[in-house]
């Protein structure tokens, strides 16, 4: 029972303009209205640091896997022909007569993939300051903004019942602006299966780097999602799980008679909220639990948010939590 507007919310909106199918929702300076400068002015001292190694192919800020010449000591290994003199380690030449060079871990820039849930259940808005769509669709704006001041690549996808949209990591000009395209991009979406869409992430996501999932993660498969999050822990991505829901559908009206819409099923119900209230807060804590251990056990963050909290805030708040 997640993601599912009641008629309350229905009487609310009556007489707002909805945009047309396939209008995008944009302000005057074409930009999607869900995306606010000034939020992302907040990121402007944050640095997205990889916490393993990753592969890139540019200097930048995240430890490699490989050898190379950097401000970060590695380790000795004796002089070679060919060597450049300007690594020797001379004291140590001095103590023992012998020449060694000095190796440093080469620093890379990272490779960001962002994976957007673009699914039926994501346009849930009740009780938040906007739709999880738009939430998602803010959060992945500020990491690829972030990360591409850095010099890294940014690669997303969206997907529902699979990955449908991707765009491959590039720092090129233009990235930015590629990303809020594709995120203002109207979808029929579908039902959300977790377990084939990041099956197909992970086979997408070719080199080491950062691997972001935002999405309400509704599809109740949790072994399946486990399998995928494993696949990519397996490639060795470091993986975070944006875990995205409405107030409403976290903690649930108090009381009131409500008719509440599946979403992703179209199968609709008319209840009173004191009746269902503690058995559905219950199976929500659990389901919450199961998605917890799930994430402990592969080593992946899971952030849980809700829509009425500010996402740019809620994003720094993680960053400052991550880098200490």
């Amino acid at each position: 029972m997640i993601a599912k507007p009641s008629t309350r919310e229905r009487k609310r909106s009556e007489g707002r303009r909805k945009p047309l199918p396939g209008e995008r929702a944009s302000g005057s300076d074409g930009r999607p209205r869900w995306l606010k400068p000034d939020e992302l002015a907040r990121l402007s001292s944050i640095e997205l640091r990889a916490r393993g190694v990753v592969e890139g192919f540019l200097q930048g800020l995240h430890r490699s896997p490989f050898i190379g010449y950097s401000v970060e000591f590695s380790s000795h290994r004796r002089y070679g022909p060919g060597d450049d003199l300007r690594h020797v380690n001379w004291k140590l030449f001095a103590r023992q007569r012998k020449l060694y060079v000095k190796e440093f871990d080469a620093e890379t820039n990272l490779n960001l993939y962002l994976f957007v849930d673009a699914s039926r259940s994501m346009q849930c808005k009740i009780d938040g300051a906007m739709s999880k769509h738009d939430y998602a669709a803010t959060l992945a704006a500020a990491f690829a903004s972030l990360a591409l001041k850095q010099r890294d690549a940014v690669g997303l996808g969206l997907f529902d019942d699979g990955v449908h949209r991707y765009m491959d990591p590039s720092a090129k000009p233009g990235r930015w602006e590629d990303c809020l395209a594709l995120l203002a991009e109207p979808r029929e979406s579908n039902t959300t299966a977790l377990a084939k869409s990041l099956e197909q992430a992970a086979a997408l996501a070719k080199h080491r780097g950062i691997v972001v999932i935002l999405s309400d993660l509704v599809d109740g498969d949790i072994d399946g999602f486990t399998k995928g999050l494993q696949q990519l822990r397996h490639r060795g991505h470091e993986v975070i799980v944006f875990h995205l829901l409405d107030p409403f559908e976290r903690h649930l009206a108090e009381g009131g008679r409500y008719r509440v819409l599946d979403l992703e099923s179209s199968s609709e119900l008319t209840t009173n909220m004191e009746s269902v209230r503690n058995d559905y807060l219950n199976k929500i804590n659990q389901w919450c639990e199961r998605l917890d251990d799930a994430c402990l056990l592969q080593g992946v963050d899971r952030i849980e948010l809700t829509t009425d909290v500010p996402p740019t805030g809620a994003l720094v708040e993680y960053l400052v939590q991550r880098s200490n």
